[in-house]
């Protein structure tokens, strides 16, 4: 049994004038990320309305696209929500007075293998999209046109419409690029943006630091801004975007949820704990949950009458000192399984469950809900598109269905967890351990693969399941008093 998005899926006779880009590159670090960011707050300073998307499952670089759109990012991935869904969700969340740009994630092909599926290319033909190709310009000159014509000839549907130069030298660096693109390509540069001395950015282990926990953010939006200051050509990008057709709207009906009015769903959110999809908040709420979001950091002791809680992912090794000291909190988490508060918890949320956390050479006290030790490494220890099929009994989700996510972590389990109960078998991925992901105990599931509730309309359903099978307990046990 598959979760699939596509069920019922129909295409509305509307064709909406959505203008639209996908900012893509030659490989990660190309510096998509900080152009799509630039041009954002470039067409927000020129009054000119944005919303932004991300390719592909990420968390931090849709936290910095939220900040410079000044609105919710979507992530859109064909891979874990197919290229209906994908559709609907850009239709649903775009604007039509405005520009809409999508930020690309690799390369331009980079995608599930070698034939290149669910790249960003595969994602700009899905949403017909004009791409502009970020090129990180730095000691090239000519080579740079024999790149461009690559991707252009590699697949002539890719609707490569513009570049955008970066790690420009100066001028004659940039006129040099500039005339053997245009002439070679016969498209035009947009951009030359020069070379810093350093990052505009703040980075770590798994990449940027989280705006949540960057103090500066004004000084970081004049430095964006300053950086970007007439090198790149606004009117012709805005025209390029105008250019994308209009766009047919598909209709992915969402999984038929209950009713669960009164019902009292608590989720960790805070710098430790932030990796949330929108989605699947707003499928629980939409399901007439109440969401009370929960500090980990601050919080003495978790919230009364909760009926389930989520704990996503995020850093705790990074704010593993103040968790460790709020024992308050910890120990109310323990106390809350012996009643079978039903946990849901992803990579970070399996990390503050444990019960110790390695980081940095200390050892720090987590949880202890779950009997395993953590430490964090300096190189990813799972990283990219996962596949499991659920075969044992959980508190989530029946037995047979297999879920498609995404795990990045730096964080492994390094005690002895091979006898301990998993709800999963994984054929792609890394997991917890021996082969399996999510972990189990009482009413807890918890692991390292991260769902989109887009793509598993099941993980909603079984939050919303759950809750209410834990309300209905709560009722009977008063009652009975």
């Amino acid at each position: 049994m598959r979760s699939s998005v596509d069920r019922g899926a129909t295409i509305v006779n509307e064709l909406r004038a959505m203008p639209r880009l996908l900012i893509a590159g030659l490989s990660g670090g190309s510096g998509k990320t900080i152009v799509t960011m630039a041009l954002l707050l470039r067409l927000r300073r020129a009054a000119v309305a944005v919303r932004a998307f991300k390719k592909g499952p990420d968390y931090i670089d849709p936290a910095w696209l939220s900040w410079a759109s000044a609105h919710t990012v979507r992530n859109l991935d064909t891979y874990l929500m197919g290229a209906k869904a994908v559709r609907a969700s850009f239709v649903k969340n775009g604007i039509r007075d405005g520009i809409n740009l999508i930020e690309g994630n690799r390369g331009l092909f980079d995608g599930f293998e070698a034939e290149g599926t669910h790249s960003s290319a595969v994602l700009a033909e899905t949403l017909e999209a004009p791409i502009l190709l970020v090129i990180n310009a730095a000691k090239m000159t000519r080579t740079a046109a024999a790149l461009v014509l690559g991707c252009q000839k590699l697949d002539p549907r890719t609707a490569i419409r513009g570049v955008v130069l970066n790690n420009v030298s100066g001028a004659r660096h940039e006129q040099t690029l500039r005339s053997a693109i245009e002439s070679v390509c016969g498209i035009s540069v947009v951009g030359a943006l020069p070379r810093l001395a350093g990052n505009l950015l703040p980075e770590r282990h798994l990449g940027l630091v989280p705006p949540q926990e960057h103090g500066e953010m004004e000084q970081v939006e004049e430095k964006i801004l300053g950086w970007a200051k007439d090198h790149l050509d606004l009117d012709t990008i805005i025209s390029i975007a105008h250019s994308a057709p209009p766009l047919g709207a598909p209709i992915c009906g969402g999984a038929a949820l209950e009713n669960g009015r009164g019902t009292r769903i608590g989720y960790v959110q805070d710098a430790a704990f932030n990796f949330y999809y929108p989605e699947n908040l707003e499928e629980l709420e939409r399901a007439g949950a109440e969401l009370i979001r929960i500090s980990a950091l601050d919080a003495e002791r978790l919230p009364d009458n909760l009926h389930a809680l989520y704990v996503g992912g995020g850093f705790p090794e990074t704010h593993a000192r103040e968790l460790s000291a709020n024992s308050g909190f910890l120990a109310s988490l323990r106390q809350a399984c012996v009643p079978g508060l039903p946990i849901y918890a992803e990579c970070g949320g399996l990390m503050l469950l444990a019960r110790s956390l390695a980081w940095n050479g200390a050892h720090y006290a987590m949880a202890n809900v779950l009997p395993v030790d953590i430490a964090t490494f300096n190189a990813p220890q799972g990283h990219g598109y996962a596949t499991l099929r659920v075969d044992a009994a959980n508190p989530f989700f029946a037995q047979g269905v297999e879920l498609r996510g995404h795990e990045f972590h730096y964080s492994r389990i390094v005690s002895d967890a091979a006898d301990l109960a998993t709800a999963c078998a994984v054929s792609r991925g890394s997991g917890c351990t021996h082969g399996r992901d999510f972990l189990l105990t009482e009413n807890v599931m918890a692991g390292y693969t991260h769902l989109h509730a887009t793509a598993t309309p099941e993980w909603a359903m079984g939050m919303m399941e759950a809750a209410r099978r834990f309300a209905s307990k709560a009722v009977g046990a008063l009652a009975e008093r």
